[in-house]
């Protein structure tokens, strides 16, 4: 059993604007976001085209959502079919964030995403009402400037506040959950899936142990559950209780920090040598994010995904080196390894990859058997600041002007779209 007393007891909300980027679209074009059918595409172009975003509508009648493919979207003269403005939606988010600064100072606010993000309002309450009283203010606020739907789950930490915004305000618009609705509200969620934090891997793995629910979950052997998943099985346990002990600004989950990249490819890659010029983009842009960071990692993972031509399928393995690394060609290796490894010569459509078991990189060890390490260290460092201050296009490798490369057209992009 958990002592609730002892646990945080904050008021903090989760704002989530619905169907962000559809509902931006919508509102540009003069629609009503909740009213209209509307779908956001990367490009028009091309039938197998993703689905980056559907207005509420799309979803609910037509089955239309994240993921879906432009093919799928039916022939109806109702539907609007837009590509993504990137800049003007960050433009947006920006100004979405401007509205918590009337309510609360910037320290009490953590943007989880271009659409999400928590406040604490503990130190607003007096001068504001209850934590109802203010997300309704906010909701309005953001409705009255911007046209623009959201939902807002409220929760004594970040954890339960994110909970109750997936699984009650977003059907209801607000709702406020405390540590006594755990057991009613979040031990009964099935598939676990439905828990945020919990992937389908990990879903599998539980249901093989007959685990089934969150309240089973709660009440499994907490030595057993970290046996299995380490210290993932620790927060399982915890977060099955609904105990989140970090603070508005960190990742809910610690200790889960990585830098990865996963893309979906232009078009079916067959040829290996186009596959690995592919990889190697993605190692370079992997390990450019770790140095902005000034981190590197121990623990490299790799993997792809074939096409639904092959019936699906691929792999996601990763291997652990002594000397951490945030040197491309380092990362390279190890991902050409895991691909040569366990690639089954089928056609490739997305590759995902992940630096992770991540320390600070502020002293390099001099390696006797790797005499110029030190200096591909630091020619990271000098490209990533000429790509800072000129653009990312402004050097790439070779590989990205061949037919197979993604990253020069990739670099006039915004978030991976147009903008």
């Amino acid at each position: 059993m958990v002592d609730y007393s002892e646990m945080p007891q904050q008021t903090i909300l989760c704002i989530d604007m619905k169907s962000f980027y559809a509902s931006c679209s919508a509102v540009m074009l003069g629609l009503d976001p909740l009213e209209c059918y509307l779908a956001v595409v990367g490009d028009k172009e091309r039938q197998g085209s993703i689905v980056l975003a559907a207005s509420p509508k799309m979803k609910k009648e037509f089955g239309i959502k994240t993921g879906s493919r432009m093919f799928e979207i039916p022939q109806d003269p109702r539907i609007q079919i837009v590509e993504p403005k990137m800049a003007t939606y960050i433009r947006i988010s920006t100004e979405i964030t401007r509205v918590f600064h009337r309510y609360v100072p910037k320290e009490a606010i953590h943007t989880y995403s271009v659409d999400e993000s928590f406040i604490q309002v503990d130190g607003a309450l007096n001068l504001w009402g209850d934590a109802m009283t203010i997300a309704k203010k906010i909701r309005d606020d953001i409705e009255r400037e911007f046209q623009l739907p959201c939902a807002i789950g409220i929760g004594p930490n970040m954890l339960l506040s994110k909970l109750c915004l997936d699984l009650e305000a977003k059907k209801k618009g607000i709702a406020e959950w405390t540590y006594e609705d755990v057991k009613e509200k979040l031990w009964k969620v099935s598939p676990l899936r439905d828990m945020w934090g919990i992937g389908r891997k990990v879903e599998k793995t539980l249901n093989g142990m007959g685990i089934f629910t969150v309240g089973q979950l709660a009440r499994y052997d907490l030595k057993k559950l970290e046996k299995k998943f380490g210290v993932m099985g620790n927060q399982l346990y915890y977060h099955a209780w609904g105990i989140d002990l970090s603070e508005i600004g960190a990742p809910i989950m610690e200790g889960q920090i990585s830098f990865g990249k996963s893309q979906v490819l232009l078009r079916d890659y067959k040829e290996e040598h186009e596959i690995k010029n592919v990889i190697l983009e993605m190692c370079e842009e992997v390990a450019r994010r770790a140095r902005s960071n000034q981190k590197a990692g121990r623990t490299i993972s790799f993997g792809v995904s074939y096409s639904q031509e092959e019936f699906g399928g691929g792999f996601y393995r990763s291997r652990t080196v002594e000397q951490p690394t945030n040197i491309t060609m380092d990362i390279y290796r190890i991902c050409l390894e895991l691909f040569q490894e366990n690639y089954e010569g089928k056609t490739v459509r997305k590759i995902s990859m992940a630096l992770s078991n991540i320390v600070d990189d502020r002293e390099y060890q001099l390696n006797i058997f790797d005499l110029n390490g030190w200096k591909k260290r630091e020619l990271g460092y000098v490209v990533d600041q000429i790509r800072n201050r000129f653009g990312s296009g402004a050097l790439l490798r070779a590989v990205s002007y061949t037919n197979a490369g993604t990253a020069k057209h990739r670099a006039k992009l915004v978030g991976g779209h147009k903008m």
